[in-house]
């Protein structure tokens, strides 16, 4: 994530630690199928045509496919993913870090400059306040998820 940071971009990062240890795979899978991210998932299948499916989000967990719904991966490894959106304008980032008693699950966004500005348009600056809520739900919802299971 630090290679979108500055230059007129927009990055953060959310974390939620919980007790127990939880893969990532498991993360990226609970993350994508809570009922709150259903929600930005019918909303992509509508406004965007980019349906998906919690079976789609399994496979994306697993390795199984490099892509899911708007996204693609950039990169990924053991312990953390990186997805572009299908217009390049935004990276999603999710990373786990476990401990024998608990695990750190690590949300980040990037927003990417536009080239032709060297800045983010109105509709993302408006939207940043409403993501850094929406980012901090879907965590708590996915710790939810994890510890229910």
């Amino acid at each position: 994530m630090g290679r979108y940071e500055g230059a007129g971009g927009y990055v953060d990062c959310f974390a939620v630690t919980l007790p127990g240890r939880f893969t990532q795979t498991a993360y990226i899978e609970a993350f994508y199928t809570t009922a709150l991210f259903k929600l930005e998932r019918l909303v992509l299948a509508l406004l965007v045509a980019r349906p998906s499916t919690d079976d789609e989000a399994r496979r994306l967990a697993a390795g199984e496919t490099e892509a899911f719904a708007a996204w693609t991966v950039e990169a990924r490894g053991e312990d953390q993913i990186l997805l572009c959106d299908f217009q390049g304008a935004s990276r999603s980032w999710l990373m786990s870090a476990a401990t024998e008693a608990a695990t750190t699950l690590y949300f980040g966004t990037a927003l990417v400059p536009r080239r032709k500005t060297g800045g983010l348009g109105f509709g993302f600056r408006v939207m940043v306040p409403f993501h850094r809520l929406y980012a901090r739900a879907l965590l708590r919802a996915t710790a939810r998820r994890l510890a229910a299971a």
